[in-house]
């Protein structure tokens, strides 16, 4: 049995990987050696080029017909983890006051984590080496990782779960004093129907709780219609930003900022609903067809119909004729994907790193910050959510669900629910905003990916102590 010093030393290793890379890039913006300009250019040349190229070149080799049942699990796992980040940032929410301005933006933090650069990161070094077996599994990993990946970025972008943040700056904004009051109401109200669940529904508890979540829209008979409006014409004259478009784009921001009053004063009719159904439909083809979603999509077929996936690794059957060099004729384009995407998850992290330094953290007037809402959501999300996490997979995992012999299956699944806030909202916010700012998000994601450093050592030991 590994000694429990061996174990941490295993599980600190890909995370001080990671604090470096995350360093570098931190370190090199605060010194203004890499501008925004230059991190946008980045970003984008890892969501367009070095993902997809990751991606194919590791599903590609990973998936056959024998272990192609491991999405169903995967997926199943992303939905539990998804609904229950949720459900932890709506009891945040109704327990501690939060920023009116960041009322549905919590939803968001809770479901999306950082699901691309940190759990491949940790996968590709864990999996690499002793007790896993090597290569393969270190290729396997990231398979199952693209399966979780792509079903966050299809709910996060085509399915619409942007529109939470949008929903923050929809009308007047709220003082935070108002904002207080009226949680508190709430708070209490909570509380008196614990020990009185009979009482009267014309307890004059209950239009607390309503008069709370439309006190947050204040001037409500005025604003409304002005609301839906401009939400209408959002969805179809501003574009919603995705990772095709450039979600790191400053000048998006500015775009966004300058159209903004054009929007308010607009009173043009609204779409019909038949042209918002095309534009939603014409929007999720458009995200199915981005590179690294379409990577995806086009690596699982290749890697199951074995004519084409010996077109560019080896197979056992059928026969494909090598090319010269006795290889398959196309294993020159996987060799390339493979170059390439090595790229990805170091630059991936130095992007990560060069987000947190721009990341505006108020000092000196910590009293005026949600800090309730705040240590809930990290100890919700960084604490609670990976003891959950481990009790899921163990109990998919007794149930049949996930396969007993499946041991990356298993830490993969484990992994994913010791993550933060995917930094992808931070400059979706700043577009929405219409300011460039993102300042109660800040304060949110922080602790997060500090906690993150500690609970993620434990359950990394934890995992390989009980897989293996």
């Amino acid at each position: 049995m590994t000694s429990a010093g061996t174990l941490i030393w295993i599980s600190c290793l890909p995370l001080l990987r990671l604090f470096i890379c995350v360093a570098a890039g931190y370190g090199v913006t605060k010194a203004e050696l890499f501008p925004a300009n230059a991190a946008r250019g980045a970003g984008q040349i890892m969501l367009n080029i070095t993902v997809p190229s990751l991606m194919f070149s590791k599903i590609v080799p990973a998936f056959t017909s024998q272990n192609i049942s491991a999405l169903g699990p995967l997926i199943l796992i992303a939905v539990i983890y998804q609904g229950m980040g949720m459900l932890f940032a709506w009891i945040t929410k109704q327990f501690f006051w939060v920023p009116h301005r960041f009322r549905w933006g919590i939803l968001a933090a809770g479901g999306w984590g950082n699901y691309g650069d940190i759990p491949t990161s940790i996968a590709i070094s864990i999996t690499g080496a002793a007790p896993f077996n090597g290569a393969s599994d270190q290729t396997l990993s990231v398979a199952y990782i693209a399966g979780l990946s792509l079903f966050y970025m299809i709910t996060f972008f085509p399915l619409g779960g942007h529109k939470l943040i949008a929903l923050d700056y929809r009308g007047p904004d709220v003082e935070p004093e108002v904002v207080k009051q009226a949680t508190a109401q709430r708070r209490r109200a909570i509380f008196s129907l614990l020990p009185t669940r009979l009482r009267p529904k014309t307890s004059p508890t209950a239009p607390v709780l309503e008069a709370d979540e439309r006190g947050h829209n204040l001037p409500t008979i005025i604003v409304e219609s002005t609301d839906e409006a401009i939400e209408s014409k959002t969805d179809l004259t501003t574009e919603v930003p995705t990772p095709t478009n450039d979600v790191h784009s400053m000048s998006m921001k500015e775009q966004d900022a300058s159209d903004l009053p054009a929007l308010l004063n607009s009173t043009s009719p609204a779409p019909s609903r038949l042209r918002k159904t095309w534009t939603g439909f014409a929007s999720l083809i458009r995200e199915i067809c981005a590179p690294a979603s379409l990577s995806i999509i086009l690596s699982f077929p290749i890697a199951l119909i074995p004519a084409l996936k010996g077109l560019f690794v080896q197979v056992a059957s059928p026969h494909i004729p090598a090319a010269p060099d006795g290889r398959p004729p196309l294993s020159f384009l996987f060799d390339t994907a493979t170059f390439i995407g090595a790229a990805s998850v170091p630059l991936g992290l130095v992007c990560l790193g060069s987000a947190l330094a721009r990341l505006e953290v108020p000092r000196g007037r910590w009293n005026q910050l949600p800090v309730g809402a705040i240590l809930s959501m990290a100890v919700g999300r960084m604490l609670v959510m990976p003891v959950l996490g481990v009790v899921v997979a163990r109990g998919l995992t007794h149930a049949g669900i996930i396969s007993q012999d499946d041991k990356v299956l298993q830490f993969v699944c484990i992994i994913f629910s010791c993550l933060p806030t995917g930094t992808t909202q931070v400059f979706v916010t700043q577009v929405y905003s219409g300011t460039g700012s993102a300042e109660h998000l800040s304060a949110f994601l922080i602790p997060q990916y500090v906690l993150m450093f500690l609970s993620m050592t434990g359950l990394i030991a934890y995992s390989l102590q009980n897989l293996f």
